[in-house]
């Protein structure tokens, strides 16, 4: 099948990555203005204003048991200083892609964690949504698929700042899928964690591409850097990874930044429409002053990422689209809950054969090139793994 005979959306892909670029610049630089004030200009390597606001949490936050890295030490002397080097050739020279997001390492025991700034001014629920889940029975339920909060701590004087702890977690399509057995489980695990959601009476109202991410340390036998992920920690190198086969990841549901949770008694509740990541929801077009049920909206998101990340930028995946279709239906009422999107997919997933879950997942972005030397370690990889009877549908550990 060639590019010829893909949907349109296929066709524009490199200009819809182009576009939603610039979309992240200028919303980076809003929330710049909004959380830190204006932006001076800085040449590569510079301290941004966002990042001279972590460099002041760095002591206190040391205190706490958290260690920034050394770019954001009162003491560091950028490492290029005085060489020929481009600050981006060196691993003190990056920043992070949002300016409430930081990267740190867990003292006690070395552990990677991402820190989050939230301020409960503008997002009062986020603290105890994600807190919530972290109470038992809920927190060691294997169908919980919410980040983990691993400590939360509150701003000293800045009233209603407070710092989430969370593990390290990675973009949920980096490293690429090699098998349709892998995206699979991925999908498995996604729908599983937004019906454990949803059965805890809490709408995540925001469960686009960018708030679905993975745990992956197991993935590479040396640590990426947080910023950079295609290369080591220390930037000796680029780095390298295991398969989803090989080292199967936890995926995480993120932000609950706009989720809200009901009491079990209410069964239609009501919001009114508030856009999150994903401006598409057609619901939202003409009805922005109408409240509305927002779980099946969490539905057509969760729809629309598989159509976009899948269906549209993937070959060999169309035995989904009778479900996405399904969930993505203009009209909030036609869509299956997140209990019938289970049942269906589980029947779905049933039906595949071990073939087919073996099969190689392509992307349409892929050149002959990339098709060649993808598909030759691809049929290495997988005569091995038939050699050894691993499962086609990788399930992570624990």
């Amino acid at each position: 099948m060639t590019l010829k005979n893909k949907s349109p959306k296929a066709k524009t892909k490199k200009e819809q990555k182009a576009a939603e670029l610039e979309r992240r610049k200028a919303l980076r630089a809003q929330r710049e203005f909004e959380a830190f004030g204006a932006e001076r200009e800085r040449r590569p390597g510079t301290l941004s204003v966002y990042e001279v606001w972590w460099c002041k949490q760095y002591q206190w936050l040391k205190a706490h048991g958290y260690l920034l890295r050394s770019r954001y030490a009162p003491e560091w002397i950028p490492s290029w200083e005085g060489s020929q080097r481009h600050p981006f050739t060196c691993e003190d020279g990056h920043i992070s892609q949002f300016p409430q997001i930081m990267d740190a390492t867990r003292m006690s025991d070395g552990l990677y964690i991402s820190l989050k700034v939230v301020d409960k001014s503008v997002h009062p629920h986020e603290v105890d949504i994600g807190q919530y889940f972290m109470m038992e029975p809920l927190a060691s339920d294997p169908k919980n698929h919410c980040v983990p909060f691993l400590d939360v701590l509150s701003v000293p004087n800045e009233e209603g700042k407070h710092i989430l702890v969370m593990p390290l977690l990675l973009d949920f399509t980096m490293p690429r899928f090699d098998t349709v057995g892998e995206v699979v489980e991925c999908l498995r695990q996604l729908f599983e964690g937004l019906l454990f959601m949803h059965t805890n009476h809490v709408a995540h109202r925001d469960c686009m591409s960018r708030n679905i991410m993975m745990d992956a340390k197991h993935l590479y036998p040396e640590p990426y850097h947080p910023a950079q992920p295609h290369m080591k920690r220390d930037f000796s190198g680029y780095v390298s990874h295991l398969t989803r086969t090989q080292r199967p990841p936890k995926y995480y549901l993120i932000d609950f930044g706009l989720s809200r949770r009901y009491d079990a008694t209410e069964e239609n509740p009501l919001e009114y429409p508030i856009f999150g990541g994903d401006k598409s929801v057609p619901e939202f077009q003409k009805n922005v002053d109408v409240p509305m049920n927002p779980f099946p909206t969490d539905i057509y998101y969760l729809g629309n990422v598989i159509r976009e990340q899948f269906l549209y930028a993937r070959v060999g995946l169309e035995f989904l689209k009778p479900l996405v279709d399904d969930m993505v239906q203009d009209s909030p009422s036609g869509r299956p809950t997140m209990e019938a999107v289970v049942q269906q997919f589980d029947s779905i997933r049933q039906r595949l054969s071990t073939w087919k879950l073996r099969s190689r997942v392509i992307s349409v972005e892929d050149s002959l090139l990339e098709n060649m030397y993808y598909g030759t370690t691809h049929w290495r990889r997988r005569i091995g793994f038939i050699a050894r009877r691993v499962s086609a549908i990788p399930h992570p550990s624990g």
